[in-house]
């Protein structure tokens, strides 16, 4: 259930050092640890639990927390803020502008994590892993890029699987038990969504996934 409302939150987002301003002048140079090289974003970052766990683990890499709702990425911005670091940035967008704001191959991974299933037919395309935002995912990946997707909704998990195949994508990895797979779930971070999930019984679903080969 999106938050609303949250008394401050734009005033605190348009403030903050840790949220990117004028995204569109960033595109082709996000990565301030390494200059030059992809960094990893994930779509729908909620209150952050995710990417910051993720950025903490790896400094050595550049992540990016996109959100759309102000009131939501507010929340992330709260935890950042006691703990900010140079390797993450908040960007409060809307994914269909992804190629607004990064370059082509500028991002290596792209992480959706319980992303809002749009149950209905006609809504479909809103959904993260449609053939549309598949598209838009293909022109900012690099060559080596992948999208890593985790829902405990199995409709829109077999929706997604269906997308990646007509699609022309590569399934690298899947999984309809996430917890239970020792391998895929190495390393696991999990979302406040995650973790109630799972403690109400829930199974978790996962896949990886390469674009189609840009010289195939």
């Amino acid at each position: 259930m999106r938050l609303k409302n949250v008394p401050g939150a734009r005033e605190a987002i348009e403030k903050s050092p840790l949220v990117a301003k004028n995204p569109k002048e960033l595109k082709g140079k996000w990565n301030v640890i390494k200059p030059g090289e992809p960094v990893r974003i994930e779509i729908g970052m909620g209150k952050g639990r995710f990417i910051m766990g993720l950025s903490r683990r790896d400094p050595d890499h550049m992540y990016i927390g996109m959100e759309k709702y102000s009131s939501v990425i507010y929340r992330g911005l709260q935890k950042l803020e006691e703990d900010p670091r140079e390797n993450l940035i908040l960007l409060c967008e809307d994914a269909e502008n992804l190629e607004e704001f990064f370059a082509p191959g500028e991002v290596e991974r792209i992480y959706l994590n319980f992303s809002d299933p749009w149950p209905k037919d006609r809504h479909a395309k809103r959904r993260l892993t449609s053939d549309r935002f598949l598209a838009r995912y293909v022109k900012v990946l690099s060559e080596e890029g992948t999208v890593e997707f985790k829902t405990d909704n199995r409709d829109l998990f077999d929706f997604s699987l269906e997308m990646v195949e007509q699609e022309g994508w590569n399934l690298l990895a899947c999984t309809r038990d996430l917890h239970a797979d020792r391998i895929m779930n190495e390393g696991n971070i999990m979302t406040e969504y995650e973790e109630k999930f799972s403690a109400m019984g829930n199974p978790i679903y996962k896949l990886i996934a390469s674009p189609p080969r840009k010289d195939a």
